[in-house]
């Protein structure tokens, strides 16, 4: 996993250039997507975001999905949020009834035992929560990069979501791993621990592991299944 290389000045240049890029884009967003929301899953990416957002005051909201299975690294990252920002992040959880449900059928962990139930459990404690976070906002913003996954190699820097009916903006589309950790390492941004773990992509504890050396950024999320399907259902794009 890259961490950035602060010696080195083509990729400092670079991410000078492409942070007052990003900084220009966000700007726009904010005045032409009123209102705007922001879904900060806590990972390298979206605290590169969370910190030119809250730096910059952007009227972006700042939000986040609680699935109730989260590390313990990522409620502490929480934690540090606040203190280092002053920033509450406002959280949507998974509707009790649905979890309740799915768990009597299927176990705890019944996503292990397929696809379908995995996406099922997906459904419940990620998209429908994101659902309801973005109800009445004009777009959203996303921490995805072209270069994490196969399912994500032509990421656009912007499309319209049809499931949600707003626009939805992925500005970090472009940038590489090395160039997330300069700009983190030179802003001193706080991180989840679990990236000083060998974990460069965090999701829900039973679903991530850290990854072994020369492995994907994202082989250790659903790491049982084909890595072309390895998608949650919260970035699902249309054909």
């Amino acid at each position: 996993m890259e961490r950035g290389h602060l010696g080195d000045a083509a990729l400092i240049n670079s991410v000078a250039a492409k942070t007052e890029l990003l900084r220009r884009r966000l700007a726009e967003i904010a005045t032409a997507f009123v209102p705007a929301a922001f879904a900060n899953s806590l990972g390298a990416e979206d605290m590169l975001l969370t910190d030119l957002i809250v730096r910059e005051k952007y009227d972006i909201e700042i939000f986040s999905l609680d699935t109730g299975r989260l590390p313990a690294e990522t409620y502490e990252l929480m934690g540090r949020l606040r203190r280092h920002y002053g920033l509450t992040l406002k959280l949507y959880y998974p509707r009790h009834e649905l979890v309740e449900a799915y768990t009597r059928q299927h176990g705890i962990n019944g996503f292990y035992d397929s696809v379908e139930l995995r996406k099922g459990c997906c459904n419940i404690r990620k998209v429908e929560p994101l659902q309801r976070a973005l109800a009445g906002k004009k777009a959203w913003i996303t921490g995805l990069r072209a270069e994490q996954a196969a399912t994500r190699a032509d990421l656009p820097l912007q499309e319209f979501d049809s499931a949600n009916q707003l626009e939805k903006f992925n500005p970090l589309a472009e940038w590489t791993e090395s160039e997330v950790w300069t700009y983190l390492h030179a802003n001193h941004v706080p991180c989840n621990k679990l990236h000083e773990k060998n974990y460069p992509s965090i999701g829900c504890a039973p679903c991530t592991r850290a990854i072994r050396p020369g492995e994907h950024v994202r082989a250790g999320r659903w790491w049982w299944e084909d890595p072309s399907i390895r998608e949650c259902g919260l970035h699902i794009r249309s054909a």
